[in-house]
């Protein structure tokens, strides 16, 4: 009964405000008693991500304000001079409040802090701890999860996202913190009066719209076709005002924003989830396409790093739409073609990718004569780590990154990925293909036509509370511990163990040890192409399954998919 005494402690101390004890007090389900208490909200590898209110396994000004005093711990403790550090935030409920309160208590430990003056999105407070030359920025962000989410991201000088052992080790810091009253904080008044806290805005607006118009490659192409037709949505967050001023500065002329979906609103009237990997986000923007004869529709999710599109098939009329690793391939395959053609592409070029990414990004690569960089974790830091051993030891030239969960960064201006420079470079592809008669769909059936039909997909199962946690574990416990040699009709050909660091050789049942980062992760190479990968999900209580296929034709590979899928989710029920 340890979370009761945490509970009673919340209930009873001066220290939490009125409203918090009187959301507690309301509380009569014991079940969501306990799963507000039995642990502290965890500060992870990457930061904070939970739902909000009241409780230690919450996201609320409490929980926000002890891992920040856990970060200013660490700040402290590495001995750099005048450390100073960048905060953004997002669209979301509290996004603001928690802002400032992160903000207010690395004031009160005597660090610098910029915040900006209104929402941006992730990738310009990566830009920005880099151009402020900053020793470490936070972002208050749940990207693209419901609702109900917060979260509460950490990045290091480089503008990315912190890793191992940094992460483990400022973890250690706040979980050290075991009385609230010791953390520190201050009033807006005395953190601007002391010149702690500065407010930022366009100035750095303008710098990152300078080093993103860096990223166009055709000029010419986009004055011939710039009358194209564009429609955008932000479902509800940040990235509106970056993406419009992009566009128009590009000179795109027909970009149509989806109006209901372009009041900023924590509550994302419009969606149940902000996420652009549900085809429920592109609803409205499909219907303005139809009404306007749109070629393309995007959206970006609520912090403005992830990307999602649908594209005109003039053939059929339909708007067709594109997975993560199929605009992805798409972008990809464009940005090498270009570089090729000018000339610019280095002799030790990468694209850095993760183990999920389409094998379709493997073959382009190939093509270009390209070195890609995939057997990196799942989660753009990852890749961002990679940039930062490539500068380090000059082994290859970065050219592009991307991730399966749509998710791209041209350039190594930022360290996360960028929905906005991605936008515009898609349109600058847009209008490439459009001066050749092409849609962006019409070019990507091309690109299945020469490298194949692959086809990849996420599901997941959610379990809610103490029990989903602990369920989750077993199951890919239980997997390590019993693996299987077949799969339906697919033979199992080889098992990497991300955890235990082995790759299994199911011919020979040889095992090697070594040479596989470390995550609680299995990827199974199945017969025929085919493949899939079972992990816990790092941000939600849930347990995440990712497969591909190759097929003949896009009807072969959509069967084999989901035959594939259902397999494997067969195998967990």
């Amino acid at each position: 009964m340890r979370y009761k005494d945490e509970y009673n402690y919340w209930l009873s101390s001066d220290y939490f405000d009125e409203a918090t004890r009187a959301e507690l007090r309301g509380l009569t389900d014991e079940k969501e008693i306990e799963d507000r208490f039995y642990k502290g909200l965890e500060f992870g590898t990457g930061g904070l991500r939970g739902v909000m209110g009241a409780g230690s396994n919450r996201m609320n000004i409490y929980t926000v304000r002890k891992a920040t005093q856990g970060l200013a711990n660490y700040i402290s403790k590495t001995g750099v001079e005048r450390p100073s550090v960048v905060i953004s935030y997002d669209n979301r409920n509290n996004s603001s409040r928690f802002a400032l309160e992160t903000a207010l208590c690395l004031c009160a430990s005597g660090i610098k802090v910029y915040i900006f003056d209104e929402l941006r999105p992730t990738p310009e407070l990566s830009f920005a701890v880099r151009y402020l030359n900053c020793l470490a920025g936070v972002n208050i962000t749940a990207s693209h999860n419901p609702k109900e989410y917060n979260g509460y991201k950490v990045y290091w000088s480089d503008g990315a996202q912190i890793v191992s052992p940094q992460d483990k080790e400022i973890i250690a810091e706040v979980n050290a913190i075991s009385d609230y009253t010791s953390i520190k904080t201050m009033s807006e008044n005395e953190a601007l009066g002391s010149g702690l806290l500065s407010y930022i805005g366009s100035d750095v607006d303008d710098a990152y719209a300078a080093t993103l118009h860096k990223l166009t490659m055709a000029p010419a192409e986009i004055e011939a076709a710039k009358d194209i037709k564009i429609v955008y949505s932000p479902l509800h967050g940040t990235g509106l005002k970056p993406v419009k001023r992009m566009l128009s500065e590009m000179g795109f002329s027909n970009v149509y924003i989806v109006e209901e979906q372009a009041v900023q609103d924590g509550d994302f009237p419009t969606l149940r989830s902000p996420n652009p990997e549900s085809p429920e986000a592109y609803i409205l923007g499909v219907e303005l396409a139809k009404k306007v004869g749109a070629e393309i529709v995007l959206v970006t999710d609520p912090d403005g790093d992830r990307l999602g599109m649908y594209s005109l098939d003039k053939k059929s009329g339909e708007y067709k739409e594109f997975t993560g690793n199929m605009f992805g391939a798409l972008v990809c395959d464009y940005v090498l073609m270009q570089k090729k053609e000018k000339g610019i592409l280095s002799e030790n070029s990468a694209v850095t990718t993760t183990v999920v990414i389409t094998d379709m990004v493997k073959d382009i690569c190939h093509k270009y004569g390209v070195f890609c960089d995939y057997n990196n974790l799942i989660g753009f830091k990852y890749i961002a780590t990679k940039i930062r051993n490539y500068e380090a030891d000059g082994s290859h030239t970065y050219e592009f990154g991307l991730e399966d969960s749509f998710g791209c960064l041209p350039g190594t201006y930022a360290r996360d990925k960028d929905a906005v420079g991605t936008v515009m470079l898609l349109c600058e592809a847009a209008a490439y293909y459009a001066n050749r008669g092409m849609t962006l769909w019409d070019r990507m059936c091309q690109l299945f036509d020469e490298f194949g039909y692959y086809k990849e997909k996420i599901t997941s199962v959610k379990f809610a509370g103490k029990e989903g946690a602990e369920k989750i574990s077993s199951m890919i416990q239980n997997l390590r511990e019993n693996p299987v040699s077949s799969v339906g009709d697919y033979t199992v050909t080889e098992i990497y163990d991300y955890k235990l660091g082995t790759t299994t050789d199911m011919s020979t049942g040889a095992v090697v040890e070594g040479g596989l980062p470390k995550s609680n992760m299995i990827y199974y190479q199945l017969s025929d192409g085919a493949w899939f990968l079972v992990r816990p999900s790092g941000t939600e209580p849930k347990i995440k399954f990712y497969y591909g296929v190759k097929g003949l034709s896009a009807s072969d590979s959509a069967d084999k998919l989901s035959e594939l899928g259902d397999l494997v989710k067969g195998m967990f029920e």
